[in-house]
């Protein structure tokens, strides 16, 4: 990653930071007010020590010393605890709003644009690296200054004592930060190149174990363990190289601290040996000072020791922005125009296209110009060879991809509606239904969450899934995947979970697909009776069944070549010989 890149992405995490700008003033004030209670027991320490060794005072004096040292550990853990919650505080309201941008991005950019990335890597975007965002605003950003702060206030004590030992502090200070800068260049393309890694291993593991089943039919088992194996591997090495970089940097800033620290103990014992003579404002070193100043020392450095640790966290979180901010910065074209128009629904959907062209979200064209219209309580089936355009014609109904001129419903211009709201007037069967883990009924209910038992039994037995939802029960478990129910199964209670939703528009991508023949025709001959009601439009290969259709749709490399009823079409043209292809495939 270059200078330029890593300073983008810096940039942009701190513009995040507004919603918890309080929380974290409030965390530098509650670190700088420990501060200066450290310096108070600094001096009741360096006064205690001084009184013992020099002056030989009874410790019964010397009991207010001990309580106000008590006082001061009690306060400063006190202290540390708050900063503690703070910070989590902010980490967390940090990463809520982070996957709030997500999501909303995930929401606009639709479905089409998700699919083209495995759902490991955005799992991995959500949580991990979402996660990893936590200590960049929960520790380095605070002690980004307070290690400009606390030594400052450390130089306001210490310089009235002894300038020489002012200047010593002032002096080493600057080597702590240029050999953190050294090592955390390297430590940054480390932390972003981890996350890479881990990314496309959670896309790969995710995959291969959804497709387990697969890769044991087809004997591939041994091949992806061994790409798995690879990858994993990979990870561990930039894992390691991560690590390998903490630990170097923590040790290159505790070197020049030791040097620090000596220096000055070096200076004091010369001075009390005589043979220096400077830096006291012409009054003797006493141990008093000595004291003080060598206690505080090690604390003059820590909160830039502190940010070398923490420095760690700024390069993993601007490793984690990396991927956050392509995804959140990328321009995806999407079907929402500038407008937002309510939708004007009515008893049933009127959809017409007008020399539309259907664009995948980076702008290239998935059809060529499209003209057609659907009547309101038509059933119109879409059919053509996988590749034609079918399903991107679907998708640009439902408002997942945009599109270039013109398609409207009810007369009202699509990239114009709300189209939030204009999907509430649809009710759609994928090819793929998804079934969420969960009991059947609650899946069904997602259709309609006020549906009675009723409805219910009525749309099961349209769907021709009341036999085996009454074998296993409404209450049957669903596990994760679908797994409980055939996929047959599942596309019926999918079939079901549409009949339930009160739609004006019904969008079907195959929807019988995995059904047996009797099924398929006892669903299609449901669906037909519920298109009296609402616009039905579905995509089918089964063309043999179309009669019923009030209208077909044929397409061919992103065209409509052919458009008409079943008596029409079933003797000329493309849709002939994909009939008499489909006939042949089924004797």
């Amino acid at each position: 990653m270059d200078k330029s890149r890593q300073k983008y992405l810096q940039q942009w995490l701190r513009t995040q930071q507004k919603p918890i700008k309080e929380y974290l003033n409030l965390n530098i004030l509650l670190a700088s007010l420990s501060s200066v209670i450290l310096v108070a027991q600094t001096y009741l320490l360096a006064s205690l020590l001084y009184k013992i060794i020099i002056v030989n005072k009874a410790i019964s004096g010397l009991i207010p010393y001990f309580i106000g040292l008590i006082v001061g550990f009690a306060l400063r853990a006190l202290i540390l605890w708050l900063r503690e919650k703070i910070g989590f505080k902010c980490g967390q309201l940090l990463r809520n709003s982070i996957r709030r941008q997500i999501l909303d991005k995930i929401h606009q950019v639709g479905p089409a644009t998700i699919n083209n990335k495995p759902a490991g890597s955005w799992a991995t975007i959500m949580l991990e690296q979402v996660e990893n965002l936590h200590n960049f605003y929960a520790r380095y950003l605070p002690q980004q200054a307070l290690s400009a702060i606390v030594p400052i206030i450390i130089l306001i004590a210490v310089f009235p004592l002894n300038w020489a030992a002012g200047l010593i502090l002032i002096g080493t200070a600057p080597l702590i930060p240029i050999f953190m800068i050294l090592v955390g260049k390297a430590a940054a393309d480390s932390s972003q190149k981890n996350m890479d890694t881990l990314a496309r291993l959670s896309g790969q593991f995710l995959d291969r174990l959804r497709g387990l089943e697969t890769l044991r039919l087809f004997d591939r088992t041994s091949e992806q363990t061994r790409y798995i194996e690879e990858s994993t591997e990979d990870f561990r090495e930039t894992t390691m190289d991560v690590l390998k970089m903490a630990f170097l940097s923590s040790a290159v800033l505790e070197f020049f601290t030791s040097i620090s620290i000596a220096l000055m103990a070096v200076y004091f014992g010369f001075s009390y040996l005589g043979q220096i003579e400077f830096g006291t404002y012409g009054t003797p070193i006493t141990l008093f000072i000595g004291f003080f100043c060598l206690i505080l020392a090690p604390e003059f450095y820590q909160p830039l020791r502190d940010l070398g640790t923490y420095y760690h966290d700024r390069a993993a979180g601007i490793g984690a922005a990396d991927a956050i901010v392509d995804f959140l910065e990328a321009d995806y074209l999407t079907a929402q125009g500038d407008k937002k128009a309510a939708f004007e629904g009515k008893s049933a959907v009127e959809i017409s296209g007008e020399n539309l062209v259907v664009l995948s979200p980076q702008g290239k064209p998935l059809t060529e110009a499209l003209n057609f219209s659907i009547p309101p309580r038509s059933h119109i089936a879409i059919v053509g060879q996988s590749g034609a355009g079918k399903t991107s014609l679907i998708n640009a109904i439902l408002g997942f991809l945009p599109y270039q001129g013109s398609l409207k419903i009810n007369g009202q211009e699509l990239r114009d509606l709300d189209l939030m709201q204009w999907r509430k007037h649809i009710a759609w069967v994928g090819q793929n239904p998804l079934l969420l883990q969960g009991t059947i009924k609650e899946n069904l209910l997602l259709g309609d969450i006020q549906a009675d038992e009723q409805e219910i039994d009525h749309a099961l037995r349209l769907a021709q899934a009341k036999e085996f939802t009454d074998r296993l029960g409404l209450e049957a478990e669903i596990k994760e995947g679908g797994i409980g129910v055939s996929v047959g199964q599942a596309q019926r209670l999918a079939v079901a979970r549409a009949l339930l939703h009160k739609s004006d528009l019904l969008l079907l991508d195959e929807p019988t697909a995995s059904l047996d023949a009797q099924s398929e025709n006892q669903v299609l001959q449901a669906l037909q009776q519920i298109s009296q009601q609402q616009t039905t439009v579905m995509i089918t290969h089964r063309i043999e069944d179309l009669k019923q259709c009030d209208n077909i749709l044929v397409m061919r490399h992103g065209q409509i070549i052919q458009q008409g009823h079943f008596d029409q079409l079933q003797h000329q043209g493309f849709f002939a010989e994909l009939l008499a292809q489909r006939q042949q495939d089924i004797h």
